[in-house]
C-alpha cells in the first residue's frame, strides 16, 4: 500500500508542477503571439491544462481511498485485497497464482488481478476447498482454491 502511495503522490506532484508552471508559461508564451481564435499552441495549452487538472483531481480522490483502507478490516481468513492465491483451473487442469491488488497496480501478465475485475470479485470473501464458478469475458472459468496467504501472512 505504501508503494502505491508513493506513487501516487508523485505522479500528483509532476502533474500539480506541470499545472502551475509549466502551462502557465505555455500559455503566456501562445498568447504573446497574438490573436487567440487561430492559435493552435494555446488551445493545445489549455486543452492540456483542463486534462490535467481533471487528472489531478481523480488522483488526488483515489490517494484519499487508498489512505482510507483500514487494515484491520482486511479479513485474515478470507480472500481479500492482498491475499496470494493458488487455482486450479477445473476445465483446463492448470494451477494459477494471482496476487489481488488495487486497479492502479493491476497486471496480469505478473498475475496481479484488480480486487474489482470479474475474477478479483469472484475470490474476495472465499476459502482455500472452495470451488467457484467466475462469469468472466470469455465465458464462464471454473476453478477451484488451493491454497491462500493473506496481505497479514504476506506482510508478517
Amino acid at each position: 500500500m505504501e508503494e502505491l502511495k508513493k506513487k501516487l503522490q508523485d505522479e500528483i506532484a509532476t502533474l500539480d508542477y506541470e499545472l502551475r508552471t509549466e502551462l502557465p508559461r505555455e500559455i503566456a508564451k501562445a498568447r504573446a503571439h497574438g490573436d487567440l481564435s487561430e492559435n493552435a499552441e494555446y488551445h493545445a495549452a489549455k486543452e492540456r491544462q483542463s486534462f490535467v487538472d481533471s487528472k489531478l483531481s481523480l488522483l488526488r480522490a483515489r490517494l484519499r481511498e487508498i489512505s482510507m483502507v483500514d487494515m484491520t478490516k482486511i479479513p485474515r481468513d478470507r480472500i481479500g485485497l492482498g491475499s496470494q492465491v493458488v487455482l486450479l483451473d477445473l476445465n483446463k487442469d492448470v494451477k494459477l497464482t494471482y496476487r489481488l491488488v488495487t486497479s492502479e497496480e493491476a497486471d496480469v501478465t505478473k498475475g496481479l488481478i484488480s480486487t474489482s475485475s470479474p475474477i478479483g470479485k469472484g475470490l474476495l470473501g472465499k476459502q482455500v476447498g472452495d470451488e467457484i464458478k467466475i462469469s468472466i469475458p470469455g465465458g464462464v472459468r471454473e476453478v477451484e482454491i488451493l491454497e491462500m496467504k493473506t496481505i497479514h501472512d504476506l506482510a508478517g
